[in-house]
């Protein structure tokens, strides 16, 4: 059974409150990297692969040696133990599907998981300008599709368990964070407005928390041991293809193999520590 269930009229607002919280700090971590965008020299390509794979790490051993062994014991606390575990798998893989098929509807050109900032590129001609706007206008729009699921997920783990949605809110900010720096760096090349770039991956990032209050306010009023079991496993199945689908790819474009694979490894071994400590 679930450590957290909740049905309509005896709901937990603190949690509910600290749950949405996390969730909009992880969305609003986007800024962080608009920030970082001014700030700093983004030359550190080894910490920022070593950063992306950790944070795949830690969202692929949770899923898969947290979050979905729960949502089929759930299930299977409900029904049968084959049943459970084919309600499980089912869910896992929908929810694979469900963000596949955003990534799919979401043009090529201004999807996150295929779009690349060149910094090299020449923002001095008026239609140069013009078409790295829109650019980030776009960027800052699919990002912003991508983080309404991200911010559901997150915030029905923080639901769940603070064992479970402190590493997801790690992860979730730290994949975040090069995803405000995408969206800033054109938006300001193309306007020389540094609070425009702010602002816009500012507000691709708040897709998280509105995500998390409307799935939450719908889910709540009719959720149950079932719902929970299968909301988890696809959530788990959300986070693998996050990890596989955007941070893994994003950690070896940079160059540094091996500093991925260090964070991957060191993501695995954070998670299996800290689940048997708590």
């Amino acid at each position: 059974m679930s450590r957290f269930i909740y049905m309509f009229g005896h709901i937990d607002f603190h949690t509910f409150g600290l749950a949405l919280l996390l969730t909009l700090f992880a969305g609003l971590s986007t800024g962080i990297g608009a920030l970082m965008a001014f700030m700093t020299r983004a030359d550190n390509k080894r910490m920022l692969s070593w950063a992306l794979g950790l944070s795949a790490g830690v969202m692929v051993y949770i899923s898969f040696m947290e979050m979905l062994p729960e949502a089929i014991s759930d299930l299977q606390s409900i029904y049968s133990d084959k049943a459970g575990s084919w309600y499980g798998l089912l869910a896992f893989f929908a929810g694979i599907g469900f963000i596949a098929l955003i990534d799919w509807i979401i043009p090529e050109s201004s999807n996150p998981h295929e779009t690349h900032v060149n910094e090299k590129e020449d923002y001095g001609n008026g239609s140069g300008k013009h078409q790295l706007k829109r650019q980030g206008f776009l960027l800052a729009l699919a990002i912003g599709i991508h983080n309404f699921p991200e911010g559901m997920a997150t915030f029905v783990s923080a639901l769940d368990g603070w064992d479970i949605a402190l590493p997801i809110v790690f992860a979730i900010a730290v994949h975040n964070i090069p995803e405000g720096v995408a969206i800033s760096v054109p938006i300001y090349h193309a306007t020389g407005k540094r609070s425009k770039a702010i602002w816009f991956s500012l507000l691709s990032g708040l897709a998280e928390p509105v995500g998390a209050l409307i799935g939450g306010l719908v889910l709540l009023s009719f959720w149950t041991s079932a719902i929970n079991g299968i909301v988890l496993a696809a959530v788990a199945g959300i986070m693998v293809y996050i990890s596989f689908d955007e941070l893994l790819p994003s950690a070896h474009s940079y160059g540094h193999h091996h500093a991925a694979i260090g964070g991957v490894v060191l993501g695995f071994a954070i998670m299996a520590v800290s689940l048997q400590i708590f």
